[in-house]
């Protein structure tokens, strides 16, 4: 096909980085020692990253067409084939999903003690999930595998948990489900008006009626709205974080609010251009409100978790700002965002993780004087807080500087408003960072269990460190990779189908 270039290695370089994991998990299945399955999961999930080098070594930045793709026939009686490629878009998000995984491996090292065998087959069915996401270019497979992480999630949640994980278990599946169910249907409606294929890329260049565009797009929307979270279909995401495991709370902030905002760009935008059209001034509505309403709220906290639970609202509100201002600017920042949205937040996770194996207590009442106490840790901290704060230099600030050039080309009004949230996120963050940090505390009983970062804990951190300034003085080289993707996927969507108004379209749809 014109738009896929065939796999030019010798061996399946994107299917060994999908299935490994669960190679792995079936391994782990085999063992006993506790000290074996950590290690066997450690050496899997490293393993992944390393095979998966040559995807980013010999990735053509030239073109736009799907690369290092494999195909094989699968079900022929429904035209369904086991299909899988990475473009400029999709390439950095499997490189973000091999290194988190790494990281949830090792932050819970020493935190999980029960059910070991388990959890980390659930760390390893994830990753496999999450990356087959991100390389499906079959619409059944994408949908395999975006709800393949429901189960392994579930569990994460329910078992591993804090006092309330039922509850936010159950409130997480029901949401998903819900969506997922949709989007099923839409599926099913798209095989058969798109002459019964599941190919994606075949599917685009069909041309549907404006009407099943709109009901397509809104299909797939309850699936990606509920993923991104979008408001106001986001209340499950505080409680899923909140009583999530350390390895959960970065998981879900580091990849799998990715997913629904990926499938924006993947599916709706390539899929259902004049649906986009008639829809994208609501949808940057949503994005805005979700910006101020997620910083207002998360501002209101007093439990870490659920705070940087709320500012992943309002941060993925940027991102849906910025592929919704449907120009390059905006959506190559709004990719970008996700990336370091990934990087930022799940270090942050990852940094009350370390903080309440210390302690157990999450409120924020409880902490202070941890710059005394935990000086290492306090540097760390101390970075990740600025970059998630916007501080030039770190890669947040790239990102919400071309999402906002984006948004004042699209609507000057929205993209002034916006603005709010950069300064109400930059207001939680240091208000966040003085009470547990800075300020003194009357709780010696917590002081006397606070010790500092152990040689395992620095090596988590390294690699996102390092990411933060990279991207932060070189954003030009993530940036290299989606270019000319995004600009043949503008350049298609501005192409396809009739031009169609917001306000002209929603009356139509009301009608």
């Amino acid at each position: 096909m014109e738009d896929m270039i065939l796999n030019n290695l010798s061996y399946p370089v994107l299917s060994i980085t999908i299935f490994l994991p669960l190679a792995g998990a079936l391994i782990i299945l085999l063992l006993r020692n506790a000290g074996a399955i950590r290690w066997t999961a450690f050496l899997t999930t490293t393993a992944t990253l390393i095979v998966s080098l040559p995807l980013y070594i010999h990735f053509d930045k030239t073109t736009y067409k799907m690369q290092f793709v494999e195909s094989y026939p699968w079900i022929p009686e429904w035209n369904l084939n086991y299909t899988v490629g990475v473009d400029g878009i999709s390439i950095l998000f499997v490189f973000l999903s091999t290194l988190i995984s790494i990281l949830c491996v090792l932050v819970s090292w020493k935190s999980i003690q029960e059910k070991i065998k388990l959890f980390y087959m659930a760390i390893l069915l994830i990753q496999t999930a999450m990356t087959g996401v991100f390389a499906a270019v079959d619409l059944f497979l994408f949908y395999i595998f975006w709800e393949a992480m429901l189960i392994p999630m579930f569990l994460l949640i329910g078992i591993w948990g804090s006092s309330n994980r039922v509850y936010a278990a159950v409130k997480f599946v029901l949401f998903t489900l819900a969506g997922s169910v949709l989007m099923l249907v839409g599926i099913i409606a798209l095989y058969h008006a798109g002459g019964k294929t599941f190919n994606i890329l075949e599917l685009a260049r069909v041309h549907y009626p404006f009407d099943l565009q709109i009901w397509l797009f809104l299909a797939f929307f309850a699936a990606f709205a509920v993923k991104v979270p979008m408001f106001p279909v986001h209340t499950w995401l505080p409680d899923a974080h909140t009583e999530a495991p350390t390895a959960g709370s970065v998981i879900l902030a580091g990849i799998l609010l990715k997913m629904g905002a990926y499938g924006f760009l993947r599916l709706s935008m390539p899929l259902f251009p004049d649906a986009v059209k008639t829809f994208f001034i609501p949808m940057l509505i949503l994005s805005v409100i979700a910006i101020i309403y997620g910083a207002f709220v998360t501002m209101m906290q007093k439990d870490i978790k659920r705070l940087i639970a709320y500012s992943s609202v309002s941060h993925m509100g940027f991102v849906t700002l910025g592929i919704f201002s449907l120009n390059q600017t905006g959506m190559e920042g709004g990719i970008l965002q996700m990336i370091n949205h990934g990087i930022v937040t799940g270090a942050l996770f990852m940094c009350i993780g370390i903080v309440y194996e210390r302690t157990h207590t999450r409120l924020i009442e409880d902490y202070g004087g941890l710059a005394r106490a935990m000086p290492i840790f306090t540097v760390f901290f101390t970075i990740f807080v600025l970059a998630g704060s916007g501080f030039p230099g770190m890669n947040y600030f790239i990102g919400e500087f071309l999402i906002l050039s984006g948004a004042f080309k699209t609507s000057m009004l929205l993209g002034a408003v916006s603005i709010l949230g950069i300064v109400l996120g930059a207001a939680y963050m240091s208000w966040l960072y003085y009470r547990i940090v800075l300020k003194k505390t009357n709780n010696a009983e917590m002081t006397d269990k606070l010790y500092d970062m152990n040689a395992r804990e620095i090596l988590m951190f390294a690699p996102l460190i390092i990411l933060v300034f990279y991207i932060g003085v070189q954003p030009h080289v993530p940036l290299s990779y989606m270019q000319v993707s995004v600009e043949h996927l503008l350049e298609r969507f501005n192409a396809g189908g009739q031009e169609i108004t917001a306000v002209k379209g929603i009356v139509e749809v009301l009608k």
